[in-house]
């Protein structure tokens, strides 16, 4: 992990409604102020699917995991993610990303009416119970998140869950009910099922292959249970072997709820 900022963190508001305590603010370095988002432990949720699990510390995974699987050929998917004391005890920290709200990478649109450069997800109706369609952007930086996605066991892609930038860009956030041992995969990023993998994707499976059956796999064990860990490494062989982006499994939810 790259140096993280190091300095008092103070806090100047609340991310609501968030399923868990969420906080921004800012830690004021030699280098200036560098915004934040603080989620203590003390204020997560316990989860009847995850017992016992630390959410702070699978965000702080799935940033580890995300860098491995960029290596040096594209950016992160997920921002600097670390653990540290903040004002209402330990939690993760991380870098806040500012969203350009021109643009939408996941999107609901009037039923059957796809945008050019959109692929489609499911069907559905609204709140004025019209019909209408999930849609998600076709580019490389979202499709690197779903198949980021397939390696953390991720059971929480809602579509507020990714953040445009400006450059095009895309973050992925919130992976604190991630890395299950049990196939956990609910996502609103399922445009792409059945496609092969490109040749960018393949290699940074490999390199989380790899790096999990090292050092990876040691840190991760300071994060994870041992089962989650050696799931990690399962899920990345078996996507290797099969070479496409897998579709919903039916053994349960397929689309987090609510999928925005």
């Amino acid at each position: 992990m790259g140096a993280v900022p190091v300095g008092e963190l103070v806090l100047d508001g609340r991310v609501m409604p968030a399923s868990n305590a969420t906080f921004v603010g800012s830690i004021t370095t030699g280098d200036g102020e560098v915004r934040v988002v603080y989620k203590p432990i003390a204020g997560e949720r316990p989860l009847w699917d995850f017992p016992g699990a630390v959410l702070a510390r699978r965000e702080v995974a799935a940033y580890l995991v995300g860098r491995a699987f960029a290596g040096h050929a594209f950016c992160n998917p997920v921002p600097q993610t670390w653990l540290a004391d903040g004002p209402h005890g330990p939690g993760m920290l991380q870098a806040w990303q500012e969203p350009d709200e021109a643009q939408e990478a996941v999107t609901l649109v009037e039923a059957g009416s796809v945008p050019h450069g959109y692929l489609h997800v499911f069907d559905g109706y609204d709140a004025a119970d019209r019909p209408i369609s999930l849609v998600h952007e076709d580019t490389p930086a979202l499709r690197r998140i779903a198949v980021l996605d397939v390696l953390l066991n991720n059971a929480d892609r809602k579509g507020g869950h990714v953040l445009e930038a400006a450059d095009g860009h895309r973050w992925a956030i919130d992976h604190g009910i991630a890395f299950h041992a049990e196939p956990k995969l609910r996502t609103v990023l399922w445009g792409w099922t059945g496609q092969p993998l490109t040749d960018q994707e393949r290699d940074g499976v490999a390199r989380v292959r790899d790096a999990v059956a090292a050092d990876l796999g040691t840190t991760l064990g300071g994060l994870l249970d041992d089962p989650e860990v050696e799931a990690l490494l399962r899920r990345s062989e078996r996507l290797l072997a099969r070479g496409v982006l897998p579709g919903p499994g039916g053994d349960g939810p397929a689309i987090p709820w609510p999928p925005f």
